[in-house]
């Protein structure tokens, strides 16, 4: 039986690293790309008077907008922000509307919701049917209620409540 392989002796060229040297393990945790390392850009954007967005900026850095647009220079990924009593929710619906409509000014990016507690407790089952509405719609982010924010004192870390928060603003302080 003939066969027209030609088999050439002597030294094999070298094959991929991987056979040569065996597999490479990985490093325990892999380098933090450079978007990761940088803090996301973000405006706040209060849907009604006393949501907290001048807290939540200090807490968690971004643009402060309180209840208008971002501006042409600031930066266009919008947290609409809210508390969760009636009035807030109501206007957080609002909000959500307006840009469904496309009543929002053109090139927003809205990222999500971030309704701040407007008492310590459990919300009541009305209000709590409403934030399911709005979760229905967008990504919500809650914040607790924090009794130092309201003596004016937003330093320290964020709430531990809210770290999907912090890991979205990049604002962990």
């Amino acid at each position: 039986m003939g066969s027209d392989m030609h088999v050439e002796r002597g030294r094999p060229e070298p094959g991929p690293e991987i056979w040569v040297r065996g597999p490479v393990a990985l490093p325990d945790e892999p380098p933090l790309s450079p978007a990761a390392a940088t803090p996301r850009r973000f405006s706040w954007v209060g849907v009604h008077g006393g949501a907290g967005v001048s807290t939540l900026a200090t807490v968690y850095g971004g643009h402060d907008c309180g209840r208008a647009w971002p501006g042409p220079a600031d930066p266009r990924s919008v947290l609409l922000v809210a508390r969760t009593h009636a009035a807030g929710l109501a206007a957080a619906l609002g909000a959500l509307e307006a840009f469904r409509r496309g009543e929002a000014p053109h090139g927003l990016d809205l990222d999500a919701v971030v309704l701040v507690a407007d008492a310590p407790g459990r919300l009541p089952r009305p209000l709590a049917e409403r934030v399911k509405v709005i979760e229905s719609v967008i990504d919500v982010y809650r914040v607790p209620w924090v009794p130092a924010w309201r003596l004016g004192e937003p330093g320290g870390r964020p709430p531990r409540e809210a770290g999907a928060l912090a890991r979205l603003t990049g604002h962990s302080r």
